[in-house]
């Protein structure tokens, strides 16, 4: 299965949540915002939106400065 994450291909093994998703690329704890297939998820529905083969994601993490 492959999606694309940010614009490049991203290899899986199989169908997996965002919250999944967030957790393997070690973003768990950041500000993120997630668009799924040109969809934001709310944060909420992280751990029951599932990715599928040909989906498009895009994550964007908040980062703080002054």
């Amino acid at each position: 299965m492959q999606i694309q994450l940010n614009g490049e291909a991203h290899p899986l093994d199989s169908s997996i949540s965002v919250a999944d998703l967030v957790e393997r690329l070690g973003l768990t704890g950041k500000r993120l915002a997630i668009e799924l297939n040109l969809e934001i998820v709310p944060r909420s529905q992280y751990a029951d939106t599932r990715l599928n083969d040909g989906d498009r994601v895009e994550i964007v993490h908040a980062i703080g400065g002054g």
